[in-house]
């Protein structure tokens, strides 16, 4: 029966790599179709004539931010992906004392069916998490501008609506459909989709992932008060970038504060519930020693007494005396 269930072992593990694969593909994919095609149409929302909510000045495409989209996507994927890898690399090397330990963690940690090297499994398990997450992130934004259509605070500006044709010259009227607009197409349908902000939840949900990974990783002495400054200064970095993004009349506060709300949700869910706060053996001393004190014969472990149970038993030894 072993061999068997040994042998099934191999295709189950397979199982669960391929299904894991197609997931984190569809995510890929279904981010990519909110990105890059106008599969999903943007909810068109209407405005009041001459709304001072929507009338701030336009300062230019986002790529003349002073948080442009390439640099933000470049250091939420390349940061968290550099530190986790050199924590994990040194961790490694750290602890890496015995001379066999590849033989005996192969043997005992995952079976001859598919090794693979501790420091690589930790570190492929806790970047997967990242990413996935990360994708999850601007599906879950991309989802909430298509669907609710915000405006955002310079609307007005690229919109440029004809108010004389309009009508709004003696009555406050409500604009609702899309041909009120004469300004550039890409400029008004990227100030319709503004809630939540993409940057506040990229960055937050980078900088608390990432901020969670040193707190629960990093245990070297020393570490007591660099830990809460480092993870603190990445929270601070993502907060200005909300405050930027309010700043640069992109995007209105409550667009940043769901954003916020976006990306702490789903980085507290990955570290809490999928990789239960970084937790995982690096190496394998402990296993080996559970095992080797679980195989070892009953005879060679002491026997400890508790003194209720030497009570007892110096009671039936006088009781004995006294019957003979």
């Amino acid at each position: 029966m072993a061999p068997e269930r040994q042998h099934r072992r191999p295709w189950l593990i397979y199982s669960f790599i391929f299904v894991e694969l197609v997931i984190m593909a569809g995510t890929v994919m279904l981010a990519y179709y909110f990105e890059y095609t106008d599969t999903f149409n943007v909810h068109v929302q209407g405005f009041f004539c001459y709304d001072s909510s929507y009338t701030k000045p336009y300062l230019g495409p986002e790529e003349s931010s002073a948080v442009p989209p390439a640099l933000l996507y470049a250091v939420v994927a390349g940061i968290p992906t550099l530190v986790i890898t050199v924590t994990e690399s040194v961790m490694f090397l750290l602890q890496y004392t015995s001379k066999d330990f590849d033989t005996r963690e192969k043997t005992v940690v995952t079976g001859d069916c598919c090794y693979l090297n501790p420091l690589v499994r930790r570190t492929v398990r806790f970047l997967g998490v990242y990413i996935f997450g990360l994708f999850t992130t601007d599906i879950f934004v991309n989802a909430g501008q298509v669907v609710t259509g915000n405006l955002a605070p310079h609307f007005l500006t690229v919109c440029k609506p004809n108010y004389t044709a309009l009508g709004c010259q003696h009555t406050l009227r409500f604009i609702s459909h899309q041909e009120a607009c004469t300004g550039s197409e890409e400029d008004i349908l990227r100030a319709r989709k503004t809630f939540p902000s993409k940057e506040a939840a990229l960055s937050v949900y980078a900088a608390l992932y990432l901020a969670m990974y040193i707190s629960c990783t990093v245990k070297a002495k020393g570490t007591r008060l660099a830990k809460p400054v480092l993870s603190l200064g990445l929270m601070c970095l993502a907060f200005l970038t909300g405050l930027n993004r309010v700043a640069e009349y992109r995007n209105h506060w409550a667009d940043v504060i769901a954003g916020f709300i976006v990306g702490v949700a789903i980085a507290t869910f990955l570290v809490v519930c999928v990789v239960h706060n970084f937790k995982g053996k690096l190496l394998l001393n402990e296993t080996l020693e559970k095992d080797t004190l679980s195989s070892a014969p009953m005879t060679s472990l002491p026997r400890v007494e508790s003194p209720l149970q030497k009570y007892i038993a110096s009671q039936n030894h006088i009781a004995f005396a006294e019957v003979t």
